[in-house]
């Protein structure tokens, strides 16, 4: 019965590792300032574009479809133009495999940094990636989420629990999954147990999602514990060096080079310093002393 689910799983697995055509990200990654600021330990959170990716998103309500942990560079992998590979991650089809940088150039990428990690803990949560290599990827985990593939919505609820399933392998994993077992191999936390709830079901049902150690890229974002690194502004971003397509460059004024106001400014006095002429009184008012002893 193993065999015919993996066997599945696998035709499974080509369909839904196939790309989706016209994909175009919003906020590609810039290569060279992701080189500069990446770090062993990180994580790499990726918005893919085929079919997986897709359930996956909807599943978690998230932009992140995959995550790739940086280890620095593996020995003895390497492209054929020479770049090595940095990156470990779980492949549909492929199991645990290393990649270069440069796979994730045309995507939409976040990085996720954990705070306080030692150098000790970082050497090992990569170790530990590394080490599995050749594993393979949970296929039955695949065949699962396409037994969720029907034209309903799902409530919330319930769109995590549909991806806590597997077939328990240990030499079969998915791309949160290594990473957190990872992690969780130095005692370094990903999301906090909450262990207040509203009622002891629900405290039952978070305690299980936790349990299953299968995590979901978007675990990493919304964590407590790990930074969000954006390498365009990390080592500083002077927005009037920018060009736009729709205007000109900035004028000097408006780039700061002059005050934005000017030196002096006259204001207008609240008094008037001068009286042109005398303001006419009117016409009732105009009476003659003769006319007021007539009058009274």
């Amino acid at each position: 019965m193993g065999i015919m689910l993996d066997t599945v799983g696998k035709l499974i697995a080509n369909y839904l590792q196939k790309e989706v055509p016209g994909y175009e990200p919003f906020t590609p990654s810039d290569p060279e300032h992701l080189r500069g600021i990446i770090e062993p330990g990180d994580v790499l959170l990726v918005e893919g574009n085929n079919r997986v990716s897709g359930i996956i998103k909807y599943l978690t309500q998230s932009t992140w479809s995959h995550a790739a942990l940086f280890v620095g560079v593996v020995e003895g992998a390497a492209e054929p133009d020479g770049e090595p590979h940095v990156l470990i991650e779980a492949n549909v089809g492929e199991g645990v495999t290393s990649a270069p940088l440069s796979k994730y150039f045309p995507y939409h990428t976040r990085l996720c940094r954990p705070v306080g990690l030692s150098f000790e803990d970082r050497t090992t949560v990569c170790r530990y990636a590394i080490n599995r290599i050749g594993f393979g990827y949970d296929t039955k985990n695949i065949l699962d989420l396409m037994r969720y593939l029907i034209p309903l919505p799902i409530p919330q609820r319930w769109r995590r629990r549909m991806i806590a399933f597997g077939s328990g392998d240990p030499t079969k994993i998915i791309c949160s999954a290594l990473i957190a077992q990872a992690f969780d191999a130095v005692r370094y936390p990903i999301l906090p147990r909450i262990t207040r709830a509203g009622s002891r079901q629900a405290r039952r049902e978070i305690l299980h999602i936790r349990d299953s150690s299968l995590y979901m890229p978007r675990d990493f974002d919304i964590s407590p514990y790990f930074e969000i690194v954006k390498p365009t502004i990390v080592h500083g971003f002077d927005y009037t060096a920018l060009h736009w397509a729709d205007k000109q460059k900035p004028l000097q004024e408006v780039a700061g080079e002059f005050g934005v106001f000017p030196e002096t400014i006259l204001s207008p006095p609240l008094i008037p310093e001068t009286i042109d002429q005398e303001a006419p009184l009117p016409v009732a008012e105009v009476i003659s002393p003769v006319e007021a002893e007539m009058a009274a």
